[in-house]
């Protein structure tokens, strides 16, 4: 028809010819699925001249490449849990973890003048939050910092965490809710730490973690942080009550040395305790007469 130009797919005007070419689309280049969910990995031949392309699939994760499908087998960790449906499309049956990563598709058809094509698709195996390790001080001081720790491993995408207080929300900042002006606390919602620079009576409460990404959320239990008053007071009466003991008894001791009472129980007067010594006047003498001694006065003149 005049004034129309009929294209195909393909075909170069230049050189009044269709080149053929095999070309690749996906109906998804970017699944989610849930751990343990099925997930199909579209890859679809959209234009090919050979009527049996080889196919080959391949996954990169953590910068190292691996095959996936290769001499028409599935291999390695997917072999029992994943096949080729839909001529060059891969389903896994059971999705792991280990599974998130970035898959090649990879046509060649020797039919055709452009005989590879290749199609990415990016695949993520969301994963629920396990319970939370939540740590939550018993009890502080008035006027002292605190920490509060909330944390999980297993999640995937990452966890964000948020607090609460007596079952209300705790907000990124304190200042930024009327509701919490008189607190003076921030939330890390990557890390989930909670930090009060100062803490106050109406800080006490019962403190519980909830962990949540696109798979789900986990909380941890509740636990009840206690805020006491410091009674300055008290404590220096108790020091000064304590100082006063300590004085009276090192009196008492000191007395106690005075008086003797730690003094040794032997005494030099007298011959206590000692063989009593032979007076110069008397002359022991053995006799068989008068057993085995007599003894005999003697004088000095």
């Amino acid at each position: 028809m005049p004034g129309v130009e009929t294209r195909y797919p393909g075909f170069d005007s230049a050189v009044g010819c269709i080149i053929l070419a095999v070309e690749l689309t996906s109906i998804n280049k970017n699944p989610e699925v849930q751990e343990y969910q099925r997930v199909e990995l579209s890859c679809i031949i959209k234009n090919s001249n050979t009527n049996d392309p080889r196919i080959e699939w391949k996954k990169t994760r953590n910068n190292e490449t691996t095959y996936v499908f290769f001499d028409n087998t599935i291999q390695g960790d997917l072999k029992n849990r994943a096949e080729i449906q839909s001529q060059s499309s891969l389903v896994i049956f059971n999705a792991s973890r280990t599974d998130t990563g970035k898959y090649r598709c990879e046509v060649a058809a020797a039919e055709d003048q452009n005989i590879l094509a290749e199609i990415t698709v990016n695949l993520t195996v969301k994963v629920k939050p396990v319970t939370p390790q939540c740590q939550v001080p018993k009890s502080v001081p008035v006027g002292k910092s605190a920490i509060l720790h909330c944390q999980e491993n297993e999640g995937y995408p990452s966890s964000v965490y948020r607090w609460y207080r007596n079952s209300d929300a705790l907000p990124e900042d304190s200042k930024t809710n009327p509701k919490f002006l008189n607190s003076s606390f921030t939330l890390n919602t990557n890390t989930g730490t909670l930090v009060f620079s100062a803490v106050n009576k109406g800080d006490m409460g019962q403190y519980y973690c909830i962990a949540s990404n696109a798979a789900g959320t986990a909380r941890c239990d509740a636990q009840l942080l206690e805020v006491y008053d410091l009674n300055i007071a008290a404590i220096v009466g108790g020091v000064l009550v304590v100082l006063v003991v300590l004085v009276f008894i090192t009196v008492g001791i000191c007395c106690a040395y005075r008086r003797g009472y730690f003094a040794s129980n032997t005494r030099s007067s007298g011959q206590s305790y000692k063989n009593p010594t032979k007076p110069d006047s008397l002359n022991y003498l053995r006799s068989n007469d008068e057993g085995d001694f007599r003894h005999k006065s003697s004088f000095v003149i």
